[in-house]
């Protein structure tokens, strides 16, 4: 399907709460100035009054680690559950899309999404279902080509047999910088049922500024992939940009969007994501004293985290660290961290890529240590079903 190219795009706060940042390889917070909200949609904390009334959780939170639902599992990446309770897992350098069954962890593999070109950081990386997968059965993914990055979407019919479940892809967006590394990856609809795309600028640190390339950048797009109504700049499906690797998106109670996303080698970066913003790289690593840049709300150094994915669950921003082998837990007050963030399992499941959230206070959590920068042991990688507060 052919899409409109990208046209010419046009182009603080205060407290440092230190914990720990990496290229894939602690906290700074701070509020700042404004709030985000998906387009469409009232930001409920928008008057000084209400923002005052929003509470923030307990400045301490907990994790308990409820059961594996699955082991053994390769490379595996994006995750999507379905409304039945099993979860689809995408695995990178197979370029499979697998489901498991929610209770007794059995695997069934869908099939191989074609044109899946493996390399480094690239393969079959975020999955996501479509906002109407009730009526239409469709999953959405995004991909490394010979060529780029993209996002395809796949009829799923389960009646078929296992491995052939996969319709052919529709790609419906395309163009996507590729690189042997920082190739962003990770797709979400929004409450607003438009999809969200977090890219990286492959090393090539000039993309990220550059308001012609869909590198470093934050991407929304209608589920036809064309730049969805109410971005921030005409006829560019372009919704932040000055990124330098996201790796993960998800909205609070308000549906306010934040990400995660690499640093080089001083501090990795969770954000809260304002329409249009510019987030500094390569200019700007973590906090920055000029003005155009949208300051993090907590920021890691490198060993303490290498980010992936986030979730929101019970009032915090939950994030997956790769190099720092622990889960973040983030209290938020509107778009602040409320108190320092917190750390839970670190080293017991060694590299963590993805996080889900499961409903109430529960999350799925996916290890990452057969992804070439791991210690795998027998019977990772894993999901695991948490318990948070």
């Amino acid at each position: 399907m052919q899409r409109r190219a990208v046209s010419a795009v046009v182009a603080a706060a205060a407290l440092l709460l230190t914990a720990g940042c990496s290229s894939d390889g602690g906290g700074g917070g701070s509020p700042f100035g404004g709030e985000s909200t998906t387009p469409g949609r009232a930001a409920s904390g928008s008057s000084p009054s209400k923002k005052a009334a929003e509470e923030a959780p307990p400045a301490k939170g907990s994790v308990k680690v409820v059961r594996t639902v699955t082991e053994g599992l390769n490379t595996p990446w994006g995750l999507a559950p379905l409304p039945d309770g099993d979860l689809l897992v995408s695995s990178r350098d197979e370029g499979t899309i697998t489901r498991v069954d929610g209770q007794s962890g059995r695997k069934t593999e869908l099939g191989e999404v074609p044109g899946v070109s493996p390399a480094g950081e690239g393969g079959l990386l975020g999955i996501a279902l479509s906002p109407d997968y009730a009526s239409d059965h469709m999953v959405y993914a995004y991909f490394t080509s010979a060529s780029d990055n993209r996002i395809v979407r796949m009829l799923y019919d389960e009646k078929k047999p296992s491995g052939e479940q996969l319709g052919a892809p529709d790609t419906i967006f395309k163009g996507i910088p590729k690189g042997v590394i920082h190739n962003g990856g990770r797709i979400a609809f929004g409450p607003d049922k438009m999809l969200y795309a977090g890219t990286g600028e492959t090393g090539d640190t000039g993309l990220s500024q550059d308001t012609k390339s869909l590198g470093g950048k934050i991407l929304r797009l209608t589920p036809e992939g064309d730049p969805a109504p109410g971005d921030p700049f005409p006829d560019s499906p372009v919704y932040s940009y000055g990124h330098r690797n996201v790796q993960g998106l998800a909205w609070d109670s308000k549906q306010r969007l934040f990400a995660s996303e690499f640093g080089q080698d001083t501090w990795d970066e969770l954000n809260a994501i304002k329409p249009g913003g510019n987030y500094g790289w390569p200019d700007a690593e973590g906090r920055s004293d000029t003005s155009s840049y949208r300051n993090p709300i907590a920021q890691w150094r490198t060993d303490d985290a290498s980010p992936s994915g986030i979730a929101y669950a019970e009032g915090s921003i939950w994030m997956a660290g790769l190099k720092g082998r622990r889960l973040w837990r983030i209290p938020l007050k509107g778009t602040a961290a409320s108190a320092a963030p917190q750390s839970f399992l670190q080293g017991e499941y060694g590299r963590l890529r993805t996080v889900v959230a499961a409903g109430g206070d529960k999350l799925w959590l996916v290890t990452s240590n057969t992804d070439g920068r791991g210690a795998p042991k027998a019977g990772d990688d894993r999901i695991l079903e948490i318990q948070v507060r």
